[in-house]
């Protein structure tokens, strides 16, 4: 109403300045009669009353149409229209500032309009903004329920493909299991078969949602995260891809004994990020896995068969044929030494100060200590050398001025300091329970498979 009474009083005010304009030019002189009247200078006072009275109806039209645009909007009631030469002028109050560029942008779709001038204010009152603030709740609470059934279905597909993926799961890891002997394969490959049939479930019920928009921004946002954690995260993921690596190629085992770049120890476990190994004095060494996947790993349980040597001096004067002979016999008679590679020695260096005789062994580490042997061999030819009357190099020179000793009476006093029984030359397991106890104490999971040994194709392979 106000706008149509606006629109009227316009108008008149223009017919009364026609009218005006109309006498002004019936007060003026006639022209001389020898000049041409120019008839299209004079104004014809109906045609510009029907060209006003056409644009007043065009403004009135376009007036009526952006208010009724506005106010099927609801934070858009409170703004005022006004036309004048096609050019909207709107004013009064929004909530909020987006609200004042919907008006503008209502107001430009609407047929003959030339220009759009805003002069619209937001509300700074509290009321205002809780009641909108509430309408927007109660828009997204009938929305969702609204939803309801297409939620039902959706949260119905995500479970659907979760069980399905068990299941699928299963048949790869049947096949594992009776293909290989990685227990660790078993929860990848079903990790992986789960994770990518989930994930289509969800892209699936996302799809029905109608978020396929959300989708590709959550792709798209996981993708830019990945990147930076893959930088930030760089030393941890190596450590799991070597863990990995390692768990399939199965480098040790539980309870090895390996030299791992300048470390030594007893295997504990292989976890996602370290190798923990037990060294020989009891002590617990947590390796990262990509050190122990680009170092050189000596393995010294790999082969049962292990050798050992040791080397003993003789004085320059003493036969290194009979030496070798009486060495290599006693050797042979140690129990866990086999015969099978058999004892050897080499004559390791001739000085003036002595002979250096070095001498091998073979031990099976499944049944004898390798340290224990060594030590007994050892002892057995040191006692035999002093039975024999094998010298070990002087560093004193002796001057007798006595007359000497019965032959043989002195070297049976040494022999006879050394017991003619054998030591104790089995396996050592004096750190075994230690060794197990860390095993059952360990919080993460062993990548390594602790009821099975590698197979001998599985040595071959890893066999320089």
């Amino acid at each position: 109403m106000e706008t149509t009474k606006m629109i009227n009083r316009r108008l008149a005010a223009g017919l009364l300045a026609l009218c005006l304009a109309s006498g002004a030019c019936m007060a003026q002189p006639r022209t001389p009669a020898n000049t041409a009247p120019d008839a299209a200078a004079a104004p014809n006072p109906q045609q510009v009353a029907s060209e006003l009275r056409a644009g007043a109806r065009d403004d009135s039209r376009i007036a009526s149409a952006v208010a009724a645009r506005l106010l099927r909007q609801t934070a858009l009631s409170k703004v005022s229209v006004e036309v004048q030469g096609g050019v909207v002028m709107l004013g009064g109050t929004v909530p909020e500032d987006t609200d004042r560029a919907q008006a503008q942008t209502l107001a430009r779709q609407v047929r003959g309009v030339t220009d759009v001038a805003s002069a619209i204010q937001l509300d700074a009152s509290l009321q205002t903004r809780f009641d909108r603030a509430l309408d927007q709740v109660k828009g997204r609470v009938i929305r969702i329920v609204a939803a309801a059934p297409l939620l039902v279905i959706a949260a119905a597909i995500v479970l659907l493909a979760w069980w399905l993926g068990n299941v699928v799961g299963r048949r790869p890891v049947r096949w594992l299991k009776q293909h290989s002997n990685n227990p660790y394969m078993d929860g990848l490959v079903r990790r992986i078969l789960q994770s990518i049939i989930v994930l289509c479930g969800i892209l699936l019920a996302l799809n029905l949602l109608g978020a396929t928009a959300l989708v590709g921004a959550v792709l798209g946002s996981a993708g830019v995260i990945g990147l930076a954690l893959g930088f930030a995260f760089r030393d941890v993921a190596e450590n799991y891809i070597a863990g990995v690596l390692l768990s399939l190629r199965r480098p040790f085992a539980p309870g090895d004994q390996l030299v791992i770049d300048k470390y030594e120890g007893k295997v504990v476990a292989l976890t996602s990020r370290a190798t923990l190994l037990m060294t020989m004095d009891g002590n617990h060494l947590s390796l990262p896995n990509a050190l122990v996947f680009k170092s050189v790993v000596l393995n010294y349980s790999v082969n049962p068969k292990r050798r050992f040597d040791f080397s003993l001096l003789i004085d320059p004067s003493e036969s290194i044929r009979e030496s070798q002979q009486l060495a290599i016999a006693e050797i042979a008679r140690i129990d866990g030494v086999l015969s099978e590679p058999a004892p050897s020695w080499i004559a390791e260096n001739f000085v003036a100060s002595g002979i250096s005789l070095k001498f091998f062994g073979w031990v099976d580490q499944r049944s004898s200590d390798i340290g224990k042997v060594r030590s007994e061999a050892l002892r057995a030819v040191k006692a035999a050398f002093a039975k024999a009357g094998i010298e070990a190099p002087r560093s004193v020179q002796y001057v007798y001025t006595a007359p000497a000793p019965p032959s043989g009476i002195d070297h049976a006093r040494k022999a006879a300091a050394e017991p003619a029984d054998q030591g104790d030359t089995s396996v050592n397991h004096d750190i075994d329970p230690q060794l197990a106890a860390a095993q059952q104490a360990t919080d993460q999971k062993n990548l390594l498979d602790d009821t099975t040994r590698p197979s001998d194709g599985d040595v071959a392979a890893r066999t320089p």
